[in-house]
C-alpha cells in the first residue's frame, strides 16, 4: 500500500557553475534521473530533499536563494514529493522562505507533493495550507513510546487545520526502530492513522521484523 520511495540528504554535493544542483557522483553514479525512472518502474513515486537554508542539516548545498534553479531541475527530474528542511535557516521570515520554493514549483507546471520540514515553530498548520501538502507540526521523533505520544499530545490541537490536500505531520514513523515494543509499535501506528498523519517508515526495510 506504500506510494513512495523518499531519498533524505546527502544526495547531493554542490552546485554547477549555473547554480544547478550536482549528485553525488560516488553514491549515485548513474544520476538521480536513473533512480527515478528505476523507482518508477516499479510502480512506485520518487521523492527528494533540500532545505530552506542556506545548507541542509548535514551540511550539503541547501535552496535557500535557488529556488527557480531547484525547481526546474526538480520538475526535469519528474520528482513526485519533495522534503523541504529548515536547518542554517536566515533573517529571512519563515513563511517567506516557503512561499518562495512554492511559487517556483508551481511556475514549472510540474505536479509534486510539497513536504514541508519546518518543525512546527512558527505553527505551519494555521498558514501552511496554501503553501505546502503536508507540514510538520512537532520536532523531531525518537523510537520511544515517550516521545510518541509527547508529539502526538502536541499535534492534537491543530486537527481543525487539515484537510484533504494538506496534512499535519508529526514526523516519521519508528515502528521497527529502537527497543518499542510490539503493542506500542501498534498503537503508534494506528494513531498516525486516527490523526491523518502522512505514514513514512523509517526503519531498515532489509532487517524489519516479521511481526512488524
Amino acid at each position: 500500500g506504500y506510494t513512495y520511495v523518499n531519498l533524505d540528504d546527502c544526495w547531493q554535493v554542490s552546485r554547477n557553475a549555473s547554480g544547478f544542483i550536482v549528485e553525488d557522483p560516488k553514491s549515485f553514479p548513474s544520476g538521480i534521473p536513473a533512480l527515478r525512472e528505476f523507482v518508477h518502474s516499479l510502480g512506485l513515486k520518487f521523492g527528494l530533499y533540500s532545505d530552506a537554508g542556506t545548507n541542509t542539516c548535514e551540511g550539503r548545498p541547501g535552496s535557500l536563494g535557488y529556488e527557480v534553479q531547484d525547481a526546474t531541475i526538480y520538475s526535469d527530474w519528474k520528482i513526485d514529493d519533495w522534503k523541504y528542511d529548515n536547518c542554517y535557516s536566515t533573517a529571512m521570515d519563515v513563511h517567506e522562505r516557503y512561499q518562495r520554493m512554492h511559487d517556483a514549483l508551481n511556475d514549472t507546471g510540474h505536479p509534486l507533493f510539497f513536504s514541508m520540514c519546518e518543525w512546527g515553530q512558527e505553527d505551519p498548520a494555521t498558514w501552511a495550507m496554501p503553501v505546502g501538502n503536508s507540514w510538520r507540526t512537532t520536532g523531531d521523533i525518537n523510537p520511544s513510546w515517550r516521545s510518541i505520544t509527547t508529539l502526538l499530545d502536541a499535534n492534537d490541537k491543530w486537527h481543525a487545520y487539515a484537510g484533504p490536500g494538506g496534512w499535519n505531520d508529526p514526523d516519521m514513523l519508528e515502528v521497527g526502530n529502537g527497543k518499542l515494543t510490539l503493542a506500542e509499535q501498534r498503537s503508534h501506528f494506528t494513531l498516525w492513522c486516527l490523526i491523518k498523519a502522512p505514514l513514512l517508515l523509517g526503519m531498515d526495510l532489509r532487517a524489519i521484523a516479521d511481526e512488524t
